[in-house]
């Protein structure tokens, strides 16, 4: 002991002093990047102490605002329920009008389409028997003509006959007359005949008696073999002789016969050309008649297709039209229950944000008109005949209007305001995130930290940050700076706001 403190009482030298000096830089350096790493070391602890109370105290925030939220939920899940059951009950009962007025609507459809079809069939049946009386009328006219022109044909027939029978009788009487001059012409000719021939058969006689007694010698042979010779001649040919002069006598009968009855026919060629050609002219009125007849009868058919094709135009047109109601109908009706839909979907939401009024919009939902005085004034004393009779029209209509486009007006503005303010909050939100990073970057130590600007990082008593410029004071016209606000966050609970 009495050693080292005679040698710490010793003076130093400077070689000695330095090292001494150098020594306690180092053990002052090495004390403080201990205190350092104690510091660090520290922070972390309190740092991951703070998150995992943090983390802690915002699990418990969570279980509590759940447990409200829940709570609140069920209350308005029961009130949406009620409101959901009011507004069924409702369209239940608008179905049921609507399907009232369907049934009500197609009910005096059917009755309209009813009365079209009876008046329709009562048209077709005065027509056809307007078509009935035409063709009966038509009929008695024919069979009128029908029955003058066979009283005319029996007429005619009737003197025709009667005239063919008196000139039969008239052939008869001639054809006796001339068989009765025949019969006496033919009875003078034979007595004329036989006189002749007596006189010839007595001048033969005589000379044959005068030649024979001639001749008698030198013919005498030649007599007897001619005598022969002529009996062997008569008896041979007396039965000739005899059918030839029957049949003389027959052929002179029948010729005459003939050239009556060719006369005869003559004369009956002659009626019947003259009854045919009679006919003829009867057959050529008949067929012009029946030719107009069939005229007739087309134009009738030809009326009658136009009115059947327009019976099917009409009843085409009348099909188009009510097709075009029924998908007019349909439209009207879709677009009908769109707007119901929509208009129930708008009493829904009114419904919901009645909730969220304030006492100030309950009782006044609607702002008074947001026009100074003056222009109040000047909109009263316009000229309103500047406007025409159209834009007045549907300004009546849309009047009713007014109130709910003045609160769509307020929502509006409020809607804008919020998303302003929401716009505000969020910059400062944002400054807020940068700050408190800057204070974590600040209290860390890192390669990224050191990397960059930090306020702890001190070299000779100055930092890396740059300086601030000094603030200038308020002037008293100048605006106040917009105040700031501590937000907690609570991104979780945005689905249930809504």
């Amino acid at each position: 002991m009495s050693k080292k403190g005679k040698k710490a009482k010793m003076p130093l030298s400077d070689e000695e002093q330095l090292l001494l000096f150098q020594q306690k830089l180092l053990a002052e350096e090495e004390m403080a990047k201990k205190k350092e790493r104690l510091l660090n070391q520290f922070l972390k602890d309190k740092l991951a102490k703070e998150e995992h109370n943090s983390a802690l105290n915002l699990n418990k925030i969570n279980t509590q605002w759940r447990t409200v939220l829940r709570e609140v939920k069920t209350k308005e899940l029961h009130k949406d329920i009620e409101i959901l059951s009011q507004t069924f009950e409702r369209v239940v009962d608008c179905k049921d009008s609507v399907i009232k007025s369907l049934a009500k609507d197609l009910s005096e459809a059917e009755e309209q389409h009813a009365h079209a079809l009876r008046s329709h069939l009562h048209s077709i049946d005065q027509l056809l028997a307007l078509q009935r009386c035409r063709l009966n009328l038509l009929e008695e006219n024919y069979n009128m003509e029908l029955e003058a022109l066979t009283k005319e044909f029996e007429t005619e027939r009737k003197t025709i006959i009667d005239q063919h029978e008196k000139e039969i009788h008239y052939l008869q009487d001639v054809f006796m007359a001339m068989e009765q001059n025949y019969i006496d012409s033919e009875y003078e000719s034979k007595l004329e005949f036989q006189s002749m021939w007596d006189d010839l058969k007595n001048k033969n006689l005589e000379e044959k008696h005068f030649l024979r007694l001639q001749l008698e010698n030198i013919v005498e042979d030649l007599w007897r073999r001619f005598q022969d010779a002529l009996k062997n001649y008569t008896d041979a040919t007396e039965d000739r002789k005899i059918a030839f002069e029957t049949l003389k006598v027959k052929d002179e009968k029948s010729s005459k016969e003939i050239e009556a009855q060719m006369k005869k026919i003559q004369k009956l060629q002659d009626s019947i050309i003259i009854l045919k050609g009679k006919i003829l002219v009867h057959s050529r009125e008949s067929e012009e008649q029946n030719q107009d007849i069939r005229e007739d009868k087309e134009l009738v058919l030809v009326q009658l297709r136009k009115l059947k094709a327009q019976r099917t135009q009409a009843r085409g047109i009348a099909q188009e039209n009510l097709l075009k109601l029924t998908l007019e109908s349909n439209a009207t009706l879709k677009a009908l229950r769109e707007t119901v839909n929509k208009g129930e979907k708008i009493l829904k939401l009114a419904e919901i944000c009645r909730k969220f009024e304030t006492e100030e919009e309950k009782v006044l939902p609607f702002y008074s008109s947001v026009l100074t005085p003056k222009e109040q004034e000047e909109i009263e004393t316009m000229d309103l005949e500047e406007f025409n009779e159209e834009l007045g029209k549907v300004i009546m209509d849309y009047k009713g209007m007014e109130n709910f486009w003045k609160r769509y007006n307020k929502v509006k503005l409020e809607q804008l305001s919020l998303w302003h303010r929401r716009a505000q909050l969020l910059e400062i939100n944002e400054k807020l995130r940068e700050m408190l990073r800057q204070y974590l970057d600040g209290i860390s130590v890192s390669d990224e930290v050191l990397s960059q600007l930090n306020p702890l990082f001190i070299i000779n008593h100055r930092s890396n940050l740059p300086q601030l410029l000094p603030t200038p004071t308020a002037q008293p016209g100048d605006k106040k700076p917009p105040a700031t606000y501590s937000i907690i966050e609570a991104a979780h609970v945005v689905s249930h706001t809504l």
